[in-house]
């Protein structure tokens, strides 16, 4: 049997989703937590795998089971097993065919800039500070140039292991609420560091440091060096991913308040 789970956590703990030798990790926990409600070992299969510090609205995963357990007793096993910086949303059996990062048709990141004179302290590990003024607008008007299919080389880390950096943006979106600027990108996949590459030009577009035509002219340079620095991880956040109606999974919007 096959199961796949909504997932949400606090990255700020976690030296990312995958697992390491020694260090805690997402997918240590969650692996340990149904291993225990299964009485097997379990292995699971992410949407995507987020770095140290990157938390997640609604993570996806899958795992394979012998067991023969209820929805609600996977839901509330699971959860009273994990530590409470992780929270499994909801459970579904689904087909064989399904895969949580193969079947995905599209993921979403977000990325939150706290734009103020003094550094936040409350939420401090989901933010990322610039105190110089941001024009969110300058900034929306040069992330539209990403829109499409195109060749991401200029915004990989050098430690990036896919083999093919065209991606397809299908939708960037630069807003201000208050004092934060927020960066939203859905796309059908995306390379190591890639939005917070994406952020880190922008802010230099949103200082003024840069016109808006810069940011077209990174994208075509196809060169890491051309591009602005990696904006920290405290400010991304993976939002969602999105899969074929025939799954008929639970979307983010049935657990935003």
């Amino acid at each position: 049997m096959r199961i796949a789970c909504g997932v949400e956590y606090d990255g700020s703990p976690f030296y990312g989703f995958q697992r390491q030798k020694q260090e805690p990790t997402v997918q240590q926990c969650l692996e340990e937590a149904i291993s225990q409600v299964a009485n097997h070992n379990v292995s699971i299969i992410c949407s995507g795998r987020t770095d140290t510090g990157v938390s997640a609205a609604l993570q996806v995963i899958h795992f394979d089971t012998q067991a023969n357990r209820s929805v609600r007793q996977w839901l509330l096993g699971i959860n009273s097993a994990l530590p409470k910086d992780i929270s499994v949303l909801w459970v579904k059996p689904v087909s064989e065919d399904f895969h949580a990062r193969f079947a995905a048709i599209s993921r979403s990141y977000q990325y939150r800039i706290s734009n103020r004179p003094i550094r936040p302290a409350l939420y401090r590990h989901y933010l990322t500070w610039v105190l110089k003024p941001l024009n969110h607008e300058w900034m929306h008007q040069a992330i539209q140039c990403l829109i499409g299919e195109h060749d991401f080389s200029a915004f990989r880390s050098s430690q990036c292991q896919s083999k093919q950096p065209v991606k397809t943006i299908c939708k960037a979106v630069v807003k201000r609420s208050k004092d934060q600027v927020i960066i939203n990108v859905t796309a059908n996949g995306f390379l190591h560091h890639m939005i917070r590459n994406i952020a880190g030009t922008l802010i230099v577009i949103g200082k003024g440091e840069k016109p808006v035509a810069w940011m077209s002219e990174v994208l075509q340079s196809k060169d890491r060096k051309q591009a602005g620095m990696t904006a920290a991880a405290s400010g991304l956040r993976f939002m969602s991913v999105d899969y074929p109606d025939k799954y008929n999974l639970p979307t983010l919007t049935d657990y935003e308040s």
